[in-house]
Formats: structure tokens, sequence, C-alpha cells
């Protein structure tokens, strides 16, 4: 996708480009940087920060990044040889203001408003980080469970109604992206 709108910027560095499928929704403000894949139907909304200098970050299908979220990874390092890649599945939702940082995010996951993840966490399909919520190094959020608190801890597992509402937002994401695609670009909405 090329985006050459003056209040986007996608900065290559270290010999890597930014990889932005043309059906993906980049709102103003954002900054995508480096080693950074974005698949189809997803949204990265405003404000937020994609910085792929350091290893790799990808963003999965019908994934929706909120505003002011800010995504990292991390170099190798001793104990680390790969670093930290941020990898993000399909379908997973983050909420607005999150930092999310050499993590991996299965398809389905979800991260709350203003939740942080650190290096090594990993969060299993349809595994939920609530708002606010702090996963410390290392940490793993089982399949179908919620995680609340700073450290983050398990808090109860999730029901099948709990799992499908989250779905039903990914859905609206998709949609919405429409939306604000076609308002940016001038168009009169349907």
């Amino acid at each position: 996708m090329t985006i050459s709108r003056p209040d986007v910027s996608i900065i290559p560095i270290h010999g890597k480009t930014p990889r932005i499928h043309d059906s993906a929704f980049v709102a103003p403000g954002c900054r995508i940087i480096g080693d950074v894949e974005i698949g189809p139907d997803a949204s990265i909304w405003y404000n937020c920060v994609l910085r792929g200098d350091v290893s790799q970050i990808v963003i999965g299908a019908r994934t929706n990044v909120q505003d002011g979220t800010v995504i990292h990874c991390d170099s190798p390092m001793p104990g680390a040889p790969n670093g930290f890649p941020t990898l993000i599945g399909e379908d997973v939702l983050i909420g607005h203001m999150a930092m999310i940082h050499g993590t991996v995010i299965h398809d389905r996951g979800f991260v709350g408003f203003a939740a942080q993840t650190m290096n090594g966490c990993v969060i299993e399909a349809d595994g939920m980080l609530a708002a606010g919520a702090l996963l410390a190094p290392n940490k793993r959020i089982p399949s179908r469970q919620l995680w609340s608190g700073r450290p983050a801890t398990f808090m109860r597992d999730l029901d099948d109604r709990a799992l499908a509402g989250l779905q039903l937002g990914v859905k609206h994401y998709v949609e919405n992206a429409k939306h604000h695609r076609a308002a940016i670009d001038g168009q009169t909405e349907s």
C-alpha cells in the first residue's frame, strides 16, 4: 500500500520498509517504521506508533490497533538470540493506548485499554489481558483466560459469550475502518 498523506509516516530503516496490505486502514497521525507487516483489513487507528527498527512487527488480518497504542520489539541479546519480535495474529483487538513490546499475541487475543505487555510474553488464542494490566516479562496467558492487575494474574476463565462479544468487536472495527477511510479520502458515506 502506498500512503502519501503528509500526516502518516511510513519510514524505511536498516533496509526494511513497512509492508501494508491495500485493504488495511492506517489513520492520520500514525508512524509505521521499519520491518512492519500489516495484513488485510487490519486497522491502525489515530496516533499509533509501530516501530520495527530492531526486530519484526506483524499485524494479522482484521486485527485492530486502537488509538495511541505503541508497538515495539527488541534486538537479539544474551538468552534471546533472535530478540523479541512482536507477532500479532488475526482478529485481535488491542485497546486504546496499549503498549505491546516483544510479545506474541495469537489469533483472537485481546489487550485492553492502557494495558502493557513486555518481552517474551505470549497471549494464546482467545486469551485476554484486562484494561490497565501489566503482563510481566515471559508470562503466558493461556487460551480462554482473563488476566488482570499490575502485575497481571489469572482472574477467571472466559465463556463462549465473552468470546463471541470480542469477535463482534473485530467485525465492528473492520466496518468502521471503511467509513473512516472514506471520510479521510473525502468521499460521501452511504
